[in-house]
């Protein structure tokens, strides 16, 4: 039997990156604000994983003012929501082999 936790995205371990890809996923765009305050975390840290998921490719920043401030918005890509439907599989099938029979 395949050990189902080799086929989940390391990238996606991380709970608040796992939490960002979810929001992108369920959203067309997503601004910096809103999602700090949506996943309640910090600037350092959402930075942080910001960058990993855009370092990946998994999702892409648009930078521009709104009101004469700077906004940054993101968006999950392709290659982000099929990492994450994959992961999101590969977690299913822990599931699954992790049940004992009864």
């Amino acid at each position: 039997m395949k050990n189902p936790f080799d086929h989940l995205d390391k990238v996606l371990e991380h709970s608040i990156r796992l939490r960002i890809m979810v929001v992108l996923a369920a959203n067309p765009s997503y601004d910096y604000s809103g999602m700090k305050d949506l996943l309640e975390v910090t600037d350092g840290n959402l930075a942080t994983h910001l960058k990993t998921l855009e370092r990946e490719k998994y999702l892409l920043v648009t930078k521009s003012f709104v009101d004469r401030k700077p906004n940054t918005r993101y968006r999950i890509t392709d290659r982000g929501r099929s990492a994450l439907k994959r992961h999101m599989e590969a977690m299913a099938e822990v599931v699954r082999q992790s049940k004992h029979p009864q």
